[in-house]
């Protein structure tokens, strides 16, 4: 069975809203993030989502990359491309290069200075997109906060494929951090610019996530995530009735009436509509 990429994309955009809480100014200003949320998801969390230069076509790594690391331009809710680690960017009059202004100050997780050289080596070190690449002729530091991307030929397309989930290439990873411990020493544990901090991940089991004060948009007000992969529909509904779990995510219809008919548990829609078929192969 396959679902339409309207639901992934719906979904998406909850988690996202979810993950950023709002559009605060500053983070500073922020309660204390607080408590433990627990979720069951219908799916094996690969090692290999939590790197930004692995997404190769699949909408839903973006799950952990919301959650740990930012882009230059994202989708958010209300805007399909929101100004994030850009604050603003400029585009030539004959629509071959694009020039992007940085928000300064901003530091990742471990410490280290967020600058346009990180946006340089995210964008080469990405491994989709391949259009991507072969589109844009040269990417240039113009300064600390601000990087420059010429293409070849004018295409309207750029900003879809750099600033939405297309591509992992607009999401950006510390320069520093990756060339010390190496691509596997980053998927075992990545460094980011989002709302939660990598604290473990069991393959196959659970990613435990903690929430990270010097988020520039707003401080989450949860403090720590575990995301339980639960690929059944039975069992996570029945670990949400046992209390195990805070959230079950994606329960089929079913165990979602189950839910709707439990006065103590609340339903809530995803986000997002598609229509479910079958394919039957010669």
């Amino acid at each position: 069975m396959r679902v339409a990429r309207g639901l992934a994309l719906g979904c998406l955009l909850l988690w996202c809203a979810a993950f950023a809480g709002g559009f605060a100014s500053e983070a500073a200003a922020q309660a204390k993030p607080e408590g433990e949320m627990r979720w069951a998801l219908y799916v094996t969390l690969s090692a290999a989502w939590l790197d930004p230069a692995e997404v190769v076509g699949q909408i839903t790594p973006f799950w952990l990359l919301y959650a740990i690391h930012d882009a230059l331009v994202k989708p958010m809710p209300g805007n399909a491309m929101t100004p994030c680690l850009a604050e603003s960017w400029t585009v030539s009059a004959d629509q071959r290069t694009y020039e992007f202004k940085l928000r300064e100050g901003l530091k990742f997780h471990n410490g280290d200075p967020f600058t346009a050289e990180d946006v340089k080596f995210s964008f080469y070190r990405s491994k989709g997109a391949r259009i991507l690449k072969e589109k844009v002729r040269e990417v240039t530091v113009v300064g600390p906060y601000r990087v420059r991307f010429q293409l070849h030929e004018p295409w309207p397309d750029f900003m879809t494929f750099y600033g939405t989930v297309v591509s992992g290439a607009g999401w950006i990873v510390p320069k520093k951090y990756v060339e010390q411990v190496g691509d596997d020493g980053f998927k075992k544990h990545p460094i980011g610019l989002g709302p939660y901090k990598f604290v473990s991940h069991t393959p196959g089991i659970e990613l435990v996530m903690e929430a990270f004060e010097g988020y520039w948009r707003k401080v989450p007000s949860v403090k720590r995530l575990v995301f339980k992969s639960v690929p059944e529909s039975t069992t996570r509904a029945a670990m949400l009735k046992r209390g195990e779990i805070d959230i079950a995510y994606l329960l089929e219809v079913p165990q979602a009436e189950e839910v709707k008919r439990d006065p103590n548990l609340k339903l809530a829609f995803s986000g997002g509509i598609a229509v479910f078929f079958l394919d039957y192969l010669d």
